[in-house]
């Protein structure tokens, strides 16, 4: 077990874009990192590199999406870790076509709406016994552009569109789920909130992701640097248990659309869950 009296915590995708700078913001700050990751932080990250190698950045390798390697490296991390002070489900992206997970479901709802859910889940016991106990989803007011939101659809949807379609749709539903379930987490002393870290520039060479041609020239130009979305996500770690469940845009609470969705969205992630998770 890794003892600590320093704050920790989890964040999945800490390795490159907002939850990159993520990292390095939460070790500024005095805190240690459980990276929960598909492949490795950059060499020319020499800091965190060093980080690395004296253990305050400790990580767990799997890609999220394949629930066996999922499971394997969450019961590493309940094994090694005593307490999470903090769990940001920050992973994700959008994909430039229709893809599924290994589960086969659709691969943004996977990563972004089910899987979050998962950790949740599996983490719950070690955040119980951090402070402030928190759970930060990163969301996206991508969803404000959605004419309309139909649960079923959400593991296989009928047409693919980029950045507004199954992107935005699960990004609608982590933030619906996450508002259904914050007071029962609430009254087992968890907050969870979901805040938009805004349109950050997150374009990689020679990867355009899922962003529509017309919006490229416009974030390449325009979006803010990851740091800035970063530090939106730090920010939420002042929110106290009387905000549980709340969506942050801007750094204020903001309504969210398609509320009355919320009971069956969290019903279709437990149901994966219980079924096909933890029978693993």
């Amino acid at each position: 077990m890794l003892k600590s009296k320093r704050k920790t915590a989890l964040v999945t995708g800490a390795n490159s874009g907002i939850g990159l700078e993520l990292t390095k913001k939460l070790i500024e700050n005095g805190w240690e990192v459980v990276a929960l990751i598909r492949s490795i932080f950059p060499e020319e990250e020499l800091t965190l590199q060093q980080k690395i190698r004296q253990g305050d950045i400790r990580i767990y390798n799997a890609d999220l999406s394949d629930f066996t390697q999922l499971k394997s490296a969450l019961m590493q991390i309940k094994e090694k870790e005593t307490k999470l002070d903090a769990l940001f489900n920050n992973a994700g992206g959008s994909f430039s076509n229709l893809r599924f997970s290994p589960q086969g479901r659709e691969l943004h709802y996977e990563i972004q709406t089910v899987v979050p859910f998962i950790i949740t889940m599996e983490l719950l016991d070690l955040v119980k016994r951090g402070n402030p106990a928190i759970v930060i989803q990163t969301s996206s007011d991508a969803f404000n552009f959605k004419k309309s939101f139909v649960p079923e659809d959400l593991a296989n949807p009928p047409k693919f569109q980029k950045l507004i379609g199954p992107y935005a749709s699960t990004k609608l539903a982590i933030t619906l789920w996450t508002h259904a379930l914050a007071q029962e987490l609430k009254r087992e002393g968890v907050t969870i909130i979901s805040i938009d870290p805004g349109n950050n520039n997150t374009m990689r060479k020679g990867r355009n992701g899922g962003l529509p041609l017309i919006m490229q020239p416009f974030i390449r130009l325009f979006g803010p640097h990851p740091s800035v979305g970063a530090s939106r996500l730090f920010d939420g770690l002042e929110k106290s248990s009387n905000e549980a469940g709340l969506y942050i845009s801007k750094g204020k609470p903001a309504e969210v659309k398609f509320k009355q969705h919320a009971p069956k969205v969290l019903l279709q992630v437990q149901s994966i869950y219980e079924k096909e998770f933890l029978p693993l």
